[in-house]
C-alpha cells in the first residue's frame, strides 16, 4: 500500500495570513457598521410604545450624512464637520450622542433648525402653534418581569395600568396620543402623569441642530432635559447624530439566559420586522388652543 507523501519541511499554518484574513473582516464589519447600518438594543422606556426594552433594530447610517459619530465605538474625536450632510425629517427616530459621554441615545426628531419650540403642559408648540395631539385608546405595553423604568420596577409608575386580557397575559394599558408633525409624520405618545418636563420654555432651534423628544414623555431625558439630569441639554447638533432607525428586527421579553434555547421562548411576538419610520397622514390643522387634552 501507498503512505502519504511528508509534508515538505516548514509547512505549516500561515499564521500570518490568518491574522490578516481576520483583521481584513473585522476591517470591513467595522466600515459597513460605521458608513451603512448598524445593529441597535433598546435598554430603556423612553421611546415607548413605540419601542420597548429590548427590541434590536437596525440603523442606517448615511440619511444625514457623516460625522465623528458615525465611526463604530466613537473612535473619532468629537468635530462639527459632516460628509455630505442632509437635515431629518420631522417624526425621525434618530440616534445621538450627547456632550461628555460616547453613550447612544435614541429620540425623535420634533423640531428643525430655525423652528421655535416650546412645550405646555406636556404638548410641543411649534413656532408658535399647537402640536395636535388626539385621544386614542391605551396602548398595551407587556408587563415583563424584566422591564425597568428608570432603573426601577416598572409596577413601582404602572401598577394602577396593570390588566390581565383575557388570554392570561398581563399588560400595562397607558394613556395614548397620537401627535402629528408639521409634514404629516404621525406617531403615538404615551402621558401618563404631570412632571416636570412637561413644560419647557421657547427655544430656538440653531442652525445645524435638531430638537429631540422621547415617545414615553413622562420617562424621556432627551432635547428638554439638561446635562446633569443625564438629558440632550437642548438642542442636538447634527454632528452629534449618528444615523436614523428603520425597523426591528426581533425583540426579547427580558426572560432570557445564556442558553441560546431560552432566546425562543423570550421572543416576543409581532415584534419582528415592524417598520419605525413615522406614519404619513395628511397635515392636521394647527391651533394655537388646546385640542382633545
Amino acid at each position: 500500500s501507498l503512505s502519504p507523501a511528508p509534508p515538505p519541511p516548514g509547512t505549516g499554518v500561515d499564521w500570518w495570513g490568518e491574522i490578516r484574513g481576520l483583521a481584513l473582516m473585522l476591517l470591513a464589519v467595522v466600515t459597513f457598521h460605521s458608513l451603512i447600518a448598524k445593529p441597535f438594543y433598546i435598554p430603556s422606556i423612553s421611546m415607548m410604545p413605540n419601542l420597548l426594552v429590548g427590541d434590536r433594530l437596525i440603523v442606517s447610517k448615511y440619511p444625514y450624512g457623516w460625522s465623528w459619530v458615525s465611526a463604530s465605538f466613537h473612535i473619532l474625536p468629537r468635530s462639527d464637520r459632516r460628509v455630505l450632510p442632509r437635515t431629518p425629517e420631522y417624526g425621525d427616530i434618530v440616534i445621538a450622542v450627547p456632550p461628555g459621554t460616547d453613550e447612544d441615545y435614541i429620540k425623535r426628531v420634533v423640531a428643525l433648525p430655525g423652528d421655535r419650540i416650546a412645550v405646555i403642559h406636556g404638548q410641543i408648540i411649534l413656532n408658535g402653534r399647537l402640536v395636535p395631539q388626539q385621544a386614542e385608546p391605551p396602548v398595551q405595553i407587556p408587563a415583563d418581569p424584566m422591564l425597568s423604568c428608570d432603573g426601577n420596577p416598572c409596577y413601582m409608575m404602572f401598577e394602577r395600568y396593570r390588566t390581565r386580557l383575557a388570554d392570561g397575559r398581563e399588560v400595562y394599558e397607558l394613556p395614548a396620543f397620537r401627535e402629528t408633525l408639521p409634514n404629516g409624520a404621525s406617531y403615538l405618545v404615551i402621558d401618563h402623569t404631570d412632571q416636570p418636563l412637561d413644560n419647557y420654555p421657547e427655544t430656538v432651534v440653531p442652525a445645524g441642530h435638531v430638537f429631540l423628544m422621547g415617545d414615553n414623555r413622562d420617562h424621556s431625558a432627551d432635547s428638554r432635559a439638561s446635562i446633569e439630569e443625564r438629558g440632550l441639554g437642548g438642542p442636538v447638533p447634527l454632528a452629534n447624530v449618528g444615523g436614523r432607525a428603520e425597523f426591528v428586527t426581533f425583540s426579547l421579553n427580558g426572560s432570557e439566559s445564556w442558553n441560546p434555547l431560552s432566546w425562543w421562548t423570550a421572543l416576543r411576538e409581532g415584534r419582528s420586522w415592524t417598520r419605525l419610520r413615522p406614519e404619513i397622514r395628511r397635515p392636521a390643522r394647527f391651533d394655537t388652543a388646546q385640542q382633545d387634552r
